[in-house]
């Protein structure tokens, strides 16, 4: 197992090396796509991002510590981790981290007695948080535009929250603090490297190695030796740019090309060139928006009705009028007729009223309801009234449902009087729910009156 860590540690440091000449060897076009203005600040650029991770975690490290190592036969297990990074310079950022998993390893070292006290151990990792420090290498170059690999490597400080437990040589496995439910709090260093591979624009795959150097010698549950305890942790991941998806990343921008780029463009033509060929843009595209704006202004005469009356605004001579008022043909409103309700109309809808009943939670009409109904529909009819039908319900069950089933009842008994001849255009059916009771919810005769449908006639 060490030897294979070995390997994939100078594999690592191999990748980089090379990925740092590539990077340095390619040379392409400058485009108006890749580029940034020089100096334009962050606000051009994607500053944050966010980060996921998996990958193992070892109580061996590439630093060495073979014959010093608390336990002798380390394990990798599964870790995971993530975090959130602000970019303050095209080759540095600052980023919170975030990580759990499981250290595991047997065969510890012998004691002062000569005998190995302890058969193996298992920590859980229950969290770490840090702050650290993360320098990306080889994207500041003349010779190309941007890199598809960068190398980075990271420092910082944080907390970590491990509980080691610990198994005796012939006992059973126990907690190596007794209080707290063995959880410790100790100050580490986490310090990495690896590279990130430029996917997508926004999107990196993140290879990575890191050692976390924990400021105590409890992590194993075991203090041999006077050396402080540490971890290593291999990970793969992705790496997600936020923001404006048409902006840059800064971490893989190269600023010095945004430099070049303007270099060679102030080659190919001056400045007064470039200004000249804008003015005279400038002119056409004004002409062109005051002579559209001339033929929007008088098609707009003709054809603008402004109250939305049916009489273009250059033949109305009452501007302004109310959606929905009648009016003549020069846009006058027409004189409204003078509606009389008699005490025997208001009769017949009082008796409407009182017989209309509705199957138990339903918008279904029962059937003796249906000839005071009739009679409210012929009086619909032979004098051209208009009616308003507002359905109410008591505060049996949700708001909701209350609402929908009075909307739902008003509709239907509209639906009724328009299938016997009335017009649909002067009938209105609103619904209220449970917002307007006329009598107590608390007693089944308040709840009775509270569920009704009002007749308005106007």
């Amino acid at each position: 197992m060490k030897t294979n860590l070995k390997k994939a540690s100078l594999l690592l440091t191999g990748v980089m090396i090379g990925s740092k000449l590539f990077a340095q060897s390619t040379d392409t076009s400058a485009t108006a796509k890749d580029y940034v203005r020089p100096f334009s600040g962050g606000g051009e650029l994607r500053t944050w991002s966010i980060g996921v991770h998996g990958g193992l975690l070892t109580p061996f490290t590439i630093f060495g510590r073979n014959n010093r190592q608390d336990f002798t036969s380390p394990t990798e297990q599964f870790g995971y981790g993530g975090y959130i990074k602000k970019q303050i310079l095209p080759s540095l950022g600052l980023q919170a981290d975030f990580l759990r998993g499981k250290l595991t390893s047997s065969n510890s070292q012998p004691n002062a007695a000569g005998t190995s006290p302890y058969d193996s151990y298992s920590t859980k990792l229950n969290w770490s948080a840090a702050l650290s420090a993360n320098i990306t290498l080889a994207n500041i170059n003349w010779r190309h535009e941007k890199p598809f690999i960068q190398p980075y490597l990271t420092a910082g400080v944080g907390n970590l929250n491990y509980t080691p437990r610990i198994t005796p040589v012939g006992g059973q496995q126990e907690n190596f603090k007794k209080t707290d439910n063995g959880h410790i709090n100790e100050l580490f260093i986490p310090i990495g490297l690896g590279l990130k591979f430029d996917l997508a624009p926004g999107i990196n795959l993140d290879l990575g190695y890191q050692v976390n150097f924990v400021q105590a010698d409890n992590l194993d549950g075991y203090k041999y030796g006077a050396g402080d305890d540490r971890f290593s942790y291999a990970h793969i991941g992705l790496e997600f740019a936020l923001g404006n998806k048409k902006k840059h990343q800064m971490a893989t921008h190269n600023p010095v090309s945004s430099m070049r780029t303007e270099y060679q463009w102030e080659n190919q033509r001056t400045r007064a060139e470039l200004q000249q060929q804008i003015d005279a843009e400038k002119a056409k595209n004004a002409q062109l928006a005051s002579d559209l704006a001339t033929t929007n202004a008088n098609l707009a005469k003709l054809t603008t009705d402004s109250d939305g009356d049916g009489v273009v605004d250059v033949n109305d001579k009452c501007p302004n009028t109310p959606a929905g008022q009648k009016v003549d043909g020069s846009g006058c409103p027409l004189a409204k007729p003078v509606v009389y309700v008699t005490e025997e109309d208001k009769k017949v809808v009082k008796d409407a009223i009182k017989n209309l009943e509705f199957d138990l939670g339903k918008a279904t009409i029962r059937a003796h309801s249906y000839p005071s109904l009739d009679r409210v529909a012929q009086l619909l009819i032979d004098k051209n009234f208009s009616l308003k039908l507002a359905g109410h319900t008591d505060n049996t069950g949700s708001a909701d449902l209350n609402m929908r089933l009075s909307k739902d009842r008003a509709e239907s008994v509209k639906s009724y009087l328009v299938s016997k001849g009335a017009n649909p255009s002067r009938i209105e059916a609103t619904g209220y729910g449970q917002t307007q009771p006329i009598a107590t919810n608390k007693t089944a005769a308040g709840r009775q009156a509270n569920r009704r449908v009002e007749f308005t006639l106007y």
